[in-house]
């Protein structure tokens, strides 16, 4: 067993599929919110370590997909300027596994650090919602009166 820390935007369905493999290899796995974690950009440029920028990016938040945010034109200051500002920017999940830091499920990466078996042929990513009709935002509950 491995314990994961595991930055996750709540209510997304790739990130529950995601925690559900790893619970199911019998990893412990440590949940946090990815979009009110106290990030600095210390902290979340360890997990960008050797990545070219764009790849550090959700390529379906919506401020990507609009054209308002163009990873490609970023340095790594400003890009990194831009996920504090806004967290929905930064790909996911976050995970931390004893020293390594990752950005993204790479198949590989998990297989290789978790020993789960192999995970390639799974799309566990990539959002399936079309995020041009809807968003996959967390709706407000009105409190019953």
């Amino acid at each position: 067993m491995v314990d994961v820390i595991f930055y996750e935007k709540p209510g997304c369905i790739n990130n529950t599929k995601q925690k559900k493999l790893l619970l199911e290899a019998g990893h412990h796995v440590e949940v946090k919110n990815l979009l009110t974690e106290p990030w600095t950009a210390t902290k979340l440029l360890a997990f960008f370590n050797n990545l070219p920028v764009n790849a550090w990016f959700n390529q379906s938040a919506p401020a990507v997909k609009s054209g308002e945010v163009n990873p490609d034109m970023l340095t790594a200051e400003q890009a990194v300027r831009c996920m504090l500002v806004d967290p929905l920017l930064i790909r996911r999940p976050l995970m931390e596994i004893g020293d390594n830091k990752l950005v993204g499920f790479e198949s590989q990466q998990v297989e290789d650090l978790l020993n789960i078996g192999t995970i390639k042929n799974r799309n566990l990513e990539n959002c399936p919602k079309d995020h041009t009709l809807s968003s996959c935002e967390p709706r407000s509950r009105k409190p019953r009166v």
